[in-house]
């Protein structure tokens, strides 16, 4: 072992546990800490450490298991700043035991033990293996008492019976060091033998095995429901009552004591893992009051009739699109960030996600006609998109990311054309969240004549008002816009939609940086309490509603993880992981390798040309280098990982090629031995659906292209509700002269982008840019006409960052 690491090394590669040591050490440290640190790499001009980031650090002191240093570290990182940087920054400060975080251990814990859930019966493996300058001793523990025999890096218990379970840990001795691996729960699971004959082998994923069942109690009686899945890692839980989650019902079981009679309801559970998400079986829950009306006998009915009126969904779908890789035009970054948090937020509202990135015009038209296909009476639907857009006589219009320069009505997607086509669906809420500029296109002359049905179930939620332009912010980290920002932190009240959407206003009116800029309105004809969080109950159309879902699950089919073989006897595992419904993650792991190979590593190649797959961004060795960096958290680790996005421009199943480098101890050369295997895992994910094709039907096309009188848009105003909130500045662009850098630091210190205008180069080099820019006359601000063309949304270029249908998605792998 070196004695130092890499000095070329990224510090924002540095493995965790490293990292966490050398915060510890100057978080602790007065005069040779954070602060002093950030002081000594602020005088290098190479990394640019303002005061204003080292008080955004300091700020991270008022957050729960907040670390200054680490934020610093985060910055420093993010800004090119190697481990040779820093190792001479703390030569300078002195600072010699942080510097000694920095130098690799004596004992190095290389493979961690993961939490596992099995049933009663079958066999128990926990490894942990770790490397030192001397012979290497183990032993495990269960708590705190030793196991027996447990001094192998294996730990094998077969067969494992209900008392094993527990939590398990392994000490590691290399002369003087000592290091303990991270616990590992073991939960094991007691089911009748049809279950165990089913579950004898276990490939880590989740498999469920205990459904909970009905209960019909009195008042004051304890509630017990219990589910169980086995998995590794192992699996979470969530319980819901008439869909909406349970705070703190996190276990297997489910115990609520003293039960009263708002505890009746309809109960399931989710069941997730880094990949996978299931759910049991829904159950009636049922509470009788002895005591009801006097003293009579209560009965299942009064405890029915005593509950509100509580409206229901046939079913929830959500179509998610987030474009901001163009090719005409400016590239945006927040929108792949709003996707992914929604689409977490709306599947634990249990809506079936279609969340979509970087579509062309014919993959919008196509997958609005998938989502479409999900829709028949009763459904809630809620659109949301993000990425340029803009608004002609009160219609919105959605920009595809090969719309061409200047683009029009006909190389956009019309919002409203597509509420009609909802709307003929009988669904029972339709609901549009814009995160788009409002601008006006002053290329575009055509005025869509689209007549809507007079229907109390619409709700638009614009993210900006009429005429003005919506921001994203520039922070140093992954970051939503404006509109997500604050939207996500409503979504999951159960409160009527457009009461959600008035709070997510109040708090937006209350944030400085965009406080008489942006101000988010909302036009509602919802006339009944429809919340998102309403329960779902099928209605009549059970077949219909079955054929529905089908459609949605066959484009959420994520490959199986597979074990691979070679030749030469080594075994490496290849895994799958979807970060978007169109964004698949690949994984290879060296399972075992011949003791007489010292060097093994796979890798996968070969892919289809459609799919315009960087081999500069594959087979790296952490999943931020390849462009997976929401995902990256829930991967497993010492792996090799491969993103591959656009898989909706996949034409034919997907083959590739996984190759396998090895190097024996006899050899007299260094060159590797090449071994090759043909992998075929069909079409993935969204690509089943074939969103690629000629548009297939083109009603919201033909619906678009219909002209008319531009004094009547009869898809203006929704319906009677319309809340317009305070900041309207309707025919009125920002003035930007009016505007200084050091008006837009949040509560942390991220910078709101500004807009900088659309006809030549900015004067105002450190102002950030507005996510979405506005058109302007040209002659007004330029002597060079034609430089500007249509609404464009810009943005600075900032250092942050999911599609049709997305079940294995957590499957956001949701």
């Amino acid at each position: 072992m070196s004695d130092s690491l890499d000095r070329s090394t990224k510090i924002s590669l540095l493995k965790e546990p490293v990292v966490r040591k050398l915060c510890e050490v100057l978080d602790k440290s007065s005069n040779k800490g954070w602060r002093r640190l950030g002081e000594i790499v602020g005088s290098d001009r190479r990394f640019k450490v303002s005061s204003d980031d080292m008080e955004m650090c300091s700020l991270k002191v008022l957050e729960l298991e907040g670390s200054p240093s680490h934020m610093l570290l985060r910055l420093m990182g993010e800004r090119g700043c190697a481990t040779g940087h820093l190792m001479d920054y703390l030569q300078t400060l002195g600072n010699t035991e942080a510097l000694q975080c920095l130098k690799p251990a004596a004992l190095q814990i290389l493979i961690q033990p993961q939490s596992v859930a099995l049933v009663c019966g079958h066999n128990l493996r926990l490894s942990c293996h770790a490397v030192g300058k001397s012979p290497v001793q183990y032993q495990w523990f269960k708590s705190r008492e030793e196991v027996p025999n447990g001094v192998s890096p294996d730990l094998v218990i077969s067969p494992i019976h209900l008392k094993d379970a527990g939590f398990y840990i392994c000490r590691v001795n290399c002369g003087d060091a000592v290091e303990f691996c991270q616990w590992a729960q073991v939960d094991v699971l007691n089911v009748g033998m049809s279950y165990g004959q089913s579950y004898l082998s276990l490939d880590g994923r989740l498999k469920l095995v205990i459904q909970p069942n009905c209960q019909n109690l009195q008042i004051g009686e304890t509630l017990q429901l219990e589910c169980g899945a086995v998995g590794r890692p192992i699996p979470r839980y969530q319980w819901h009552r008439n869909g909406v989650p349970i705070s703190k019902a996190i276990k297997r079981k489910l115990t609520i004591p003293h039960v009263m009679l708002d505890h009746h309801g309809r109960y399931r559970c989710e069941i997730s893992s880094s990949t996978e998400r299931m759910w049991t079986n829904e159950v009636d829950v049922v509470i009788d009051d002895f005591y009801a009306m006097g003293g009579v006998l209560g009965s299942s009915e009064f405890a029915l009739n005593s509950i509100p009126e509580q409206l229901y969904a046939t079913d929830k779908v959500a179509l998610l699109i987030g474009n901001l890789s163009y090719q005409n035009h400016p590239q945006l970054k927040a929108p792949m960030v709003d996707v992914y948090d929604l689409t977490n937020l709306l599947r634990q509202l249990n809506f079936k996600v279609v969340s979509l990135l970087d579509l062309t015009e014919s993959e919008m038209r196509n997958a609005v006609d998938e989502f479409l296909l999900l829709l028949h009476k009763g459904v809630y639907g809620l659109l949301y998109y993000a990425g340029h857009g803009y608004e002609n006589y009160g219609n919105s219009f959605m920009v595809p990311v090969d719309a061409p320069n200047p683009y029009r009505s006909a190389n956009c997607l019309c919002v409203q054309s597509i509420l009609k086509l909802m709307q003929e669906k009988e669904t029972g809420l339709n609901v549009f969240l814009l995160d788009m500029c409002r601008k006006r296109n002053f290329h575009d002359d055509s005025t869509p004549n689209i007549v809507l049905r007079v229907t109390a179930n619409i709700v638009f939620g614009y993210a900006t008002c009429q005429d003005a332009e919506a921001f994203e912010l520039s922070s140093s980290g992954f970051t939503n816009g404006v509109f997500v920002k604050f939207l996500k932190k409503r979504l999951l009240d159960d409160e009527k939609i457009t009461t959600v959407l008035d709070r997510v206003a109040e708090d937006m009116g209350q944030f400085d940086a965009t406080k008489g800029k942006q101000a988010l309105e909302i036009r509602s004809s919802l006339s009944e309490r429809r919340a998102l969080t309403d329960p779902i109950l099928p209605g009549d159309s059970a077949d219909l509603a079955h054929a529905h879902s089908h459609q949605w699950a066959k484009a959420h089919e994520l490959p199986e993880s597979m074990s691979l073989t070679f030749d030469c006897g080594a075994q490496i595992k290849l895994g799958f992981a979807a970060e978007f419904s169109n964004v698949l993650v690949i994984y290879t792991h060296i399972i075992k390798k011949p003791e007489d190979m010292s060097f093994c590593q796979a890798h996968v190649t070969d892919f289809s040309q459609d799919l315009d797959v960087d081999p500069k961004e594959m087979n790296r060795e952490t999943p931020e280098e390849t462009g997976i960096y929401l995902l990256s958290s829930s991967l497993p680790q010492h792996c090799l990982y491969t993103r591959l996005s656009s898989l909706q421009k996949l034409r034919e199943e997907l083959v590739f090629t996984v190759c396998l480098q090895g190097s024996f101890t006899a050899m007299d050369d260094d060159h590797p031995i090449h071994w090759t295997k043909s992998i075929n895992i069909g079409k993935p994910l969204i690509a089943r659906l074939d969103l690629h094709r000629a548009m297939r039907r083109n009603s919201c096309l033909q619906t678009c292209l219909m002209p008319h009188s531009p004094s009547h848009s009869p898809c203006h105003s929704p319906g009677p509700e319309h809340h317009l909130h305070p900041y309207h500045r309707p025919h009125q662009a920002l003035d930007y002269n009016r505007l200084s850098p050091q008006h837009h630091y949040l509560d942390t210190c991220e910078a709101m982008q500004g807009a900088v205008g659309g006809c030549g180069d900015s004067c105002y080099e450190n102002l950030s840019q507005c996510r979405y820019e506005p058109t302007y006359d040209c002659s007004r601000f330029s002597s060079s006409p034609g430089r500007l063309s249509i609404p464009i949304e810009t943005t600075d270029d900032i250092n942050e960052l999911q599609t049709v249908f997305i079940n294995s998605l957590h499957l956001q792998s949701q």
